[in-house]
């Protein structure tokens, strides 16, 4: 059983944590590791010793998000039919994942890296991709072809281009529509174009 950690060492880790979220929002994700601890009020050694890696941080910053992503998930479920709602469940995703600049980058570094931190938080949007795409594959509205991790892949690669051209919601909706579009069998609308994507 692990012991508890220390009051100073917890205040630390916190520190850290809040030091990542607001720099990763002002400079985006591959901002410096040294610039966060200074931030922080703890040296190097210090980050280092709670977060070994980039990804060890950025994994334990956005697990917040996955988790909120992840509630989003089932409220879709509960209130749309399965083709409607995996539709908006990648829409919001790719949003979500653009959350901070550079994010979709580091994403899909760590698919490559089955151990690394990021790769395992991210398994389960992963996950729950496969459920929403188990559900329209039964209904007979997605390809049979696909799999969630290339469903996965695809949203993070338009994630990626909605980060790097700097695409507001309603512009996002549609870059992400018409990207996913394949995915389904059927070639009408599968969202809305004016709708909040959330975040």
């Amino acid at each position: 059983m692990p012991r508890p950690m220390r009051a100073d060492a917890r205040r630390n880790r916190e520190a850290i944590l809040a030091a990542a979220h607001a720099t990763f929002e002002e400079e985006g994700v591959l901002a410096s590791l040294d610039g966060i601890a200074l931030r922080a009020g703890v040296g190097n050694a210090t980050l280092y010793r709670n977060f070994p890696t980039r990804d060890d941080l950025l994994a334990a910053v956005a697990s917040v998000s996955i988790e909120a992503a992840l509630a989003e998930a089932d409220a879709l479920s509960r209130s749309l039919a399965p083709k409607k709602a995996l539709a908006e469940w990648l829409i919001r995703l790719a949003w979500r994942l653009r959350i901070w600049h550079d994010l979709p980058t580091c994403v899909a570094a760590a698919q490559g890296d089955p151990q690394s931190s990021m790769a395992m938080a991210c398994a389960a949007l992963v996950d729950r991709t496969g459920v929403f795409l188990g559900q329209t594959t039964l209904s007979g509205d997605t390809v049979d072809t696909v799999t969630a991790t290339n469903v996965f892949e695809l949203v993070v690669a338009l994630s990626w281009a909605v980060d790097r051209f700097g695409d507001d919601e309603p512009a996002a909706r549609r870059r992400v529509s018409m990207g996913i579009a394949g995915v389904f069998r059927a070639s009408d609308t599968v969202c809305g174009q004016g709708d909040n994507v959330g975040r």
